[in-house]
């Protein structure tokens, strides 16, 4: 990249690359050293956008999911959703119950290995695909009848299809969740979706805003508020607390750029939003993208022959055990198109976040719960079960995209294979592979008393000295342009007994022979000699 390469020259070129239109839909996420994720600006340098030195480590991924997925034109668009989808549900981000885990699986295995062969996939063929944190025997027998029985014949792009569709029904379809906490100090994760704004609080979700009642959006710190305007005028702040103030301003910044996608009519009413109330202080940002009404007409213009989608296996991740195991078994003829060549590392691997989580379950429709792992805790035939833990605790929304040294990933690897779980630390640890960049150093050389402070407090002063700074500068100004508007406005003929007080004093004598009328003269004499040279010329 060119040093003041943009955002968006990158993600053209990656979309050219994966010979995607509906590219809206998308983005680029990175994280910092400190282990905040950050969507890529597109009006921005990218090198200016890293805290890190190069070579630098992002992720394409779905950014606003669609409202309706099996309404995209293009194949290849659905592929890519299918494919961050289904990463979701191995995270823990998607909350279903068994039985619908147990179809959305199915749909998956259809899709990577086609019709069920006796010849290939022998008795307990499910076992070796993980789709989740943690599943059971018997959820595995289910998903291996709904395979043979109920699936056949369709193709990839069909299954793909119908998992999109029943994913669309869920309560957590397109959830990003951000840690918080709530105002009594209980955990919380924030989320926004297509249809509005998610709080999820232990295994419930607690509330759901739909856009149009969302006022407004700020934060001050680590502080989270969201107005919202109700029936009957009801109006409600709702406030939370983020883990850093660089979370905050990622929340918020989410925030804003999925109302405006999903609310606004078209592009040109989007408006920039400030942070705070004072013009002094405070973050400014603006969304720069279409909408989702424009993306959506946008689409419906295309036209071109669907290019050919290359559905390669996944193979193992850098720090999470694979999600199949082998070859992909195709059983779907191809036809010649124009071939969209998805690498391995490229394409899939870039769509998948190599955090782990812990399974979660859902509070929606008054399903039962059940912890099912894989410990064979019996179950009744009545009772339903989930895919299930104490609480929603997604670990991505936590543990951002690892970027982990090849020895690290090794012994993650064995250790999660052998059934041990990695660790909170051991994750952070595997998320740092980019180096820190100077802003440490950049700090103190603005703030000499901050050397001891530790980078955040150290940032943290900083912007407090840029804020006074700031106020200063404001107010010497506004008291310039005040002092030049009362010399206006006494030297003009304005006729008021208060301008005819000051005009009266020695020292406004004094101040206009010895200073204002000399200075008058100077300007009139240089402004004659301009205009006698331009008449000349």
């Amino acid at each position: 990249l060119q040093r003041d390469a943009k955002g968006q020259y990158l993600f053209d070129l990656l979309c050219h690359h994966l010979n995607l239109l509906e590219k809206d839909y998308f983005g680029i996420r990175f994280v910092d050293p400190d282990k905040q994720r950050h969507w890529l600006e597109f009006t921005k340098s990218v090198v200016k956008q890293m805290r890190a030195q190069p070579p630098f480590t992002m992720c394409f991924r779905v950014k606003f999911y669609p409202t309706d997925p099996a309404a995209l034109k293009e194949e290849i668009t659905r592929y890519l959703v299918f494919l961050q989808i289904k990463r979701d549900l191995y995270h823990g981000r998607l909350l279903c119950k068994t039985s619908d885990a147990a179809l959305l699986a199915a749909y998956i295995l259809q899709a990577e290995i086609g019709d069920y062969d006796p010849g290939k996939h022998p008795e307990g063929y499910s076992s070796k695909f993980q789709f989740f944190p943690k599943h059971s025997e018997k959820l595995e027998r289910k998903i291996a009848e709904i395979h043979k029985s109920e699936l056949s014949g369709q193709t990839p792009a069909t299954s793909e299809l119908n998992f999109l569709r029943k994913a669309q029904t869920l309560e957590t379809y397109g959830v990003d969740p951000h840690p918080c906490k709530d105002v009594s100090g209980n955990a919380a994760f924030l989320a926004f979706t297509p249809f509005g704004f998610v709080v999820l609080q232990g295994n419930k979700r607690v509330h759901f805003i739909k856009w149009n009642e969302v006022t407004k959006m700020k934060f001050e710190g680590k502080t989270f508020y969201l107005y919202v305007s109700q029936k009957e005028e009801k109006k409600i702040v709702l406030t939370y607390f983020a883990p850093t103030p660089e979370a905050c301003k990622h929340l918020w910044k989410c925030g804003i750029e999925n109302q405006a996608f999903y609310k606004l009519e078209k592009s040109s009413q989007v408006r920039t939003v400030s942070s705070s109330n004072l013009f002094f202080k405070g973050s400014r940002f603006r969304y720069s993208g279409r909408v989702a009404k424009e993306v959506m007409e946008s689409s419906a213009k295309i036209k071109r022959e669907p290019p050919e989608i290359h559905r390669a296996g996944l193979v193992p991740s850098r720090s999470c055990p694979s999600i199949t195991h082998g070859p992909r078994l195709s059983s779907v003829p191809r036809t010649r198109r124009r071939a969209v060549h998805i690498s391995i590392m490229e394409g899939l691997e870039s769509l998948r976040d190599s955090a782990h989580s812990t399974p979660v379950r859902s509070a929606s429709h008054g399903d039962a719960f059940a912890g099912p792992g894989r410990s064979g805790r019996a179950e009744s035939s009545e009772r339903v079960a989930v895919i299930a833990d104490e609480s929603y605790s997604p670990a991505d929304s936590v543990l951002p995209t690892p970027v982990a040294e090849h020895s690290l990933e090794l012994m993650l690897l064995s250790r999660q294979a052998n059934g041990a779980p990695c660790s909170i630390e051991e994750e952070k640890e595997s998320e740092a592979g980019t180096p820190a960049a100077d802003a440490e150093g950049e700090l103190r050389a603005l703030c000499p008393g901050a050397s001891g402070l530790g980078p955040a407090q150290a940032q943290q002063v900083n912007k407090f000295v840029l804020s006074v700074l700031r106020l200063l500068l404001v107010t010497v100004g506004l008291l310039f342009v005040l002092l030049l508007l009362l010399i206006v406005l006494t030297e003009s003929d304005l006729d008021t007994a208060f301008f005819r007080d000051i005009r009266q004093t020695p020292e406004f004598e004094q101040f206009h022979y010895q200073y204002f009328c000399p200075l008058r003269r100077w300007f009139a004499c240089k402004l004659r000699a301009v205009v006698n040279l331009l008449i000349d010329t």
